[in-house]
């Protein structure tokens, strides 16, 4: 056995002990929260607004791969994810002391999109 393949060995047991890790770690707004107790109220409230994109994008994903135009159609999606959830993330967001404008809330949605796709394109360990 070459050393580069211990190496990879060794690299393969690292990558599923953090992941088991991770699992078990508190999730980061709760952390934030626990260190920066002042932020509290504006931490929940911002993921909850990022929730709430995130949702809707999966919604509007799921409902274009189901008619078969998943691709090429970005503009629409973004256009539905904005108008499913742009209401309520401007709420939120001013209640946070965020001031979001439609392109503002667009841009959000264009992020966490960019997101999901990195996360997507992650090989299954």
């Amino acid at each position: 056995m070459s050393f580069i393949s211990v190496l990879e060995q060794i690299g393969k047991g690292f990558a599923k002990g953090l992941t088991w890790a991770v699992s078990y770690a508190v999730p980061v707004e709760k952390l934030a929260a626990l260190l920066f107790p002042s932020a509290a109220p504006a931490l929940a409230t911002v993921a909850s607004a990022t929730n709430l994109i995130q949702n809707a994008v999966l919604l509007v994903e799921q409902k274009y791969a189901a008619a078969g135009a998943a691709s090429g159609t970005g503009p629409q999606k973004l256009a539905e994810v904005v108008q499913l959830s742009g209401d309520a993330v401007t709420s939120l967001l001013a209640s946070a002391g965020i001031k979001a404008d439609t392109d503002y809330i667009q841009k959000l949605v264009s992020a966490v999109v960019s997101i999901l796709n990195v996360q997507i394109a992650q090989p299954a360990s």
